[in-house]
């Protein structure tokens, strides 16, 4: 398959009708009624939606439930319309934040949106199926449209041709974006941003580390407080600890001392965008780690937060990092530190520097006139060029 010009696409669906690529809204689950369900025969069949076990499935049925017993029990009573203020997480004493429950995904507490489920792979032909099912199965009962977005990195072990194939077996709503070569993880994951068409944009990685049952209650969350990012937070993360969790601790730690964000998990690849907050930044490098922080240049911090998810171990294929990423990421911190501070005003860094060096000379010039006052040669001397031109670079 050739490279897909992701620039190409537009950046929303039509509002008129939805196009194929969309995956199909599930038929509202009906209620039966408290005199139905007891003159049901006991042995009588079940819907083939009644049979499904996903947890999205249930929250649906749980919630058009509780609205048919509302409306039985109140007759014509008007139905109380859901609060729309925000609600906080709650905290244990020792700080750690507890897992929300999650919010009705009926499609009437929250607002009419599209899902776009972006995941760059590299070298993960054993998880390339799975994945694609993975999500597929979480996400087939939402009661609205989505698409997953699969961006093949350049992999040289057939990850393309197995997605292409998948994807066929499995619907539209699956789009598989081919790379020309290698471009690592953070152009994959722009290229799938560009592409992706959701007014909802979700991120994730392609090793089945993330559970993408957790995408419902994220981004049941982004809407319900009106946020523009709901980062996960890995608490019982299933991964060695010098090769993935120390340099994971070590560079959250600098993160958070140079971004000022109070997120505990910055690494971790499930999160759930605003679309149009997202599409205002560029992400490039190994920038994919820094998104909160440059979030935070079009948005206000208040309007992020961290819901703790499930984390599994990897089961196939071969991690693509270690150690050695913790260099790359002090590296990527140091511009980080810069556009945060002064991507705005770039002249106080760079006249605070040339101010600096100009200093520096002047000061050797004028030892070197006292020097040259009191009878002294100078001419030979290497401080005299070397004042001379911090004075002129400054």
């Amino acid at each position: 398959m050739s490279t897909v010009n992701t620039r190409s696409e537009p950046s929303l669906f039509p509002s008129e009708e939805l196009p194929p690529v969309l995956a199909p809204v599930p038929a509202p689950v009906e209620a039966a009624s408290p005199a139905e369900a007891s003159a049901e025969a006991p042995g009588a069949d079940r819907t083939p939606r009644a049979r499904r076990g996903s947890r999205l499935a249930g929250a649906v049925a749980a919630a058009a439930a509780t609205s048919g017993d509302a409306a039985s029990a109140g007759g014509d009573a008007p139905a109380e319309k859901p609060s729309r203020k925000p609600a906080r997480s709650a905290k244990s004493p020792a700080g750690t934040a507890s897992v929300r429950a999650p919010s009705t995904l009926s499609g009437e507490a929250l607002p009419a949106h599209r899902v776009s489920v972006v995941v760059p792979m590299y070298n993960e032909v054993e998880n390339a199926a799975p994945m694609v099912d993975a999500v597929q199965a979480a996400l087939a009962d939402y009661p609205f449209p989505w698409e997953l977005i699969v961006v093949d990195d350049g992999s040289t072990d057939g990850t393309g041709r197995a997605l292409a194939a998948h994807a066929k077996t499995v619907g539209p709503h699956v789009r598989v974006l081919q790379l020309a070569r290698n471009f690592k993880q953070t152009a994959a994951m722009q290229a799938g941003i560009d592409a992706a068409r959701g007014d909802v944009i979700v991120t994730m990685d392609g090793d089945l580390q993330n559970d993408p049952r957790d995408i419902p209650r994220m981004v049941a969350r982004l809407l319900d407080e009106d946020l523009d990012l709901v980062a996960g937070w890995r608490q019982r993360r299933q991964d060695g600890f010098i090769l993935r969790r120390l340099p994971s601790m070590i560079a959250n730690r600098l993160i958070r001392k140079v971004s000022g964000l109070d997120f505990q998990d910055l690494g971790c690849s499930l999160k759930v965008f605003r679309g149009d907050v997202l599409r205002q930044i560029r992400l490039y490098g190994e920038m994919h780690r820094f998104i909160p922080a440059w979030l935070a240049t079009v948005t206000s911090p208040s309007r992020m937060a961290e819901e703790p998810v499930n984390h599994y171990a990897r089961q196939a294929g071969v991690s693509k990092y270690g150690i050695s990423r913790t260099f790359r990421v002090i590296v990527d911190l140091l511009a980080v530190h810069f556009f945060l501070r002064f991507g705005s005003r770039p002249g106080h860094f760079f006249g605070g520097l040339g101010l600096g060096v100009g200093s520096l000379g002047l000061l050797m010039l004028a030892y070197l006139a006292g020097v040259k006052l009191l009878g002294g040669s100078i001419g030979t001397r290497p401080l005299l060029s070397l004042g001379f031109f911090l004075l002129l670079g400054g």
